[in-house]
């Protein structure tokens, strides 16, 4: 397991005063490692996991040919290009759930249902809205289908020995779906990520506290609580922990004892001299950052050991600490830590932006981009090079057509508002300059994420 020094040599140009988000994302790549314990559980318990596993076809999927809509089976070659509509003798009715039995002689068709069985030697089915029908007969009128139209063959989905699923892969409900078309009734996936995450700071409020001039109530918990319950993660709420040493020093030790990850909130500004800055130095192996971006520029990320070597470290300096061979060792690693700035909104913004796609890593799954989605803008944004910018906006249909994007107003890293009224994030490359008015724009989309 690498230090956070040895990570960092491998960046180049590093700089803790000004990282650009690229490189964080670099250096967290590096730093996490995935949760690996396995677990075999029900299907139905198994939504928002990773798959430990790659999953192989038991069967074949449909496992016989079967009729794609209601309508009447034959034999396709009987069409012809040109000529008359072709008249068919209704011999019999097929319905889904068992196989017809009958046979079907040249001239002869089958009613058929959406999904029965096809009856041996026929290859087409026409839907029942296109023919004419009379007595027991129908007649088909000439060019509305060719041979093989309708019918679904075994195999098509998935061939029985086929991969179906593959070991990383985030179990959605249509992945559930595909399970249990295979019959499986459990799965085994990656152990649930338990995340620890408790707010820091005389001035936050709990709910139910009586207001008093100069706190706030805690809305950061809150944010995180849903973000780490989307993400599909075992959630330890530590509460709101006060600037008391002490009560720090336990809140670490607890969540590195219990957790795979702790998140915090607040007293990770670079250059501040608090409590919960020192003892996220003393407890781990800690670096605290300004990263080029706005909001969110102050965050923390290492490891803090687990009770044991923390203890021993915890009357050590800082620099012989961070040389200290023996408190690296791997088996002393406790729990990876990510200390997030203390506004609400720059909370949200460098969880979606990092801490988000760090824990699907240690989850186990498969590594993907977030795909951003283009829009155009409406409104004219100065926006300077040398960092990259996440505004809230509201993402929209034009009526040509295209999607739009304007501000859901004060975008203050503060402002709660205009991120409940949001639906997406405006991504402003670090590179980027000032947008005008019909300008195509990158934006990252909530759903899926909160």
């Amino acid at each position: 397991m690498k230090s956070l020094d040895q990570i960092a040599a491998g960046l180049q140009g590093y700089d803790p005063q000004a990282m650009a988000c690229d490189d964080v994302h670099r250096f967290l790549q590096q730093l996490v490692t995935p949760v690996t314990q396995p677990v075999e559980l029900p299907l139905l318990r198994t939504l928002g996991k990773v798959l430990a596993s790659d999953v192989e076809s038991p069967l074949d999927v449909p496992p016989h040919d079967n009729s794609a809509m209601d309508g009447y089976a034959f034999a396709g070659a009987q069409l012809a290009p040109k000529g008359t509509p072709l008249v068919l003798r209704v011999v019999g009715t097929a319905l889904a759930g068992k196989a017809w039995s009958g046979t079907v002689a040249t001239g002869e068709c089958v009613k058929i249902m959406t999904g029965a069985i096809m009856p041996s030697g026929l290859d087409t089915v026409v839907p029942q809205e296109l023919v004419t029908t009379s007595a027991n007969s129908i007649s088909i009128p000439v060019g509305v289908l060719a041979a093989g139209d309708n019918r679904r063959l075994r195999g098509e989905d998935l061939a029985r020995g086929r991969a179906a699923l593959q070991k990383g892969e985030l179990l959605t409900p249509a992945r559930l779906g595909l399970a249990a078309s295979l019959g499986l009734k459990t799965l085994t996936v990656f152990r649930p990520l338990r995340v620890a995450y408790f707010s820091t700071g005389d001035e936050i409020l709990s709910l139910g506290d009586a207001p008093r001039e100069g706190a706030v109530f805690d809305s950061n918990r809150y944010t995180v609580f849903g973000l780490l319950t989307r993400l599909g993660c075992e959630v330890l709420d530590l509460g709101v922990v006060r600037d008391d040493p002490a009560l720090l020093e336990a809140a670490f030790l607890d969540a590195a004892d219990r957790a795979d990850a702790i998140i915090t909130s607040g007293g990770v500004s670079v250059g501040e001299a608090d409590f919960t800055k020192v003892l996220m130095q003393q407890l781990g192996d800690v670096a605290f950052w300004r990263i080029a971006m706005r909001p969110g520029r102050p965050m923390a990320v290492g490891r803090i050991f687990k009770a044991k070597s923390a203890h021993d470290a915890r009357n050590t300096s800082v620099s012989s600490y961070e040389n200290n061979s023996k408190l690296k060792d791997p088996g002393d690693c406790g729990a990876i830590v990510f200390g997030l700035p203390g506004n609400p909104v720059a909370v949200m913004v460098t969880f979606l932006a990092f801490v988000r796609p760090a824990l699907l890593q240690m989850m186990g799954a498969k590594a993907t981009d977030q795909p951003l989605l283009q829009a155009r803008s409406t409104e004219t944004i100065r926006k300077k090079p040398g960092r990259t910018e996440y505004q809230r906006v509201w993402v929209s249909t034009a009526a040509d057509g295209r999607l739009e994007v304007c501000s859901t107003g004060n975008q203050g890293s503060g402002v709660l508002r205009s991120m409940a009224e949001a639906n997406g994030l405006l991504v402003l490359g670090h590179t980027q300059g000032n947008v005008a008015v019909g300008d195509t724009v990158n934006v990252m989309m909530f759903d899926g994420a909160i």
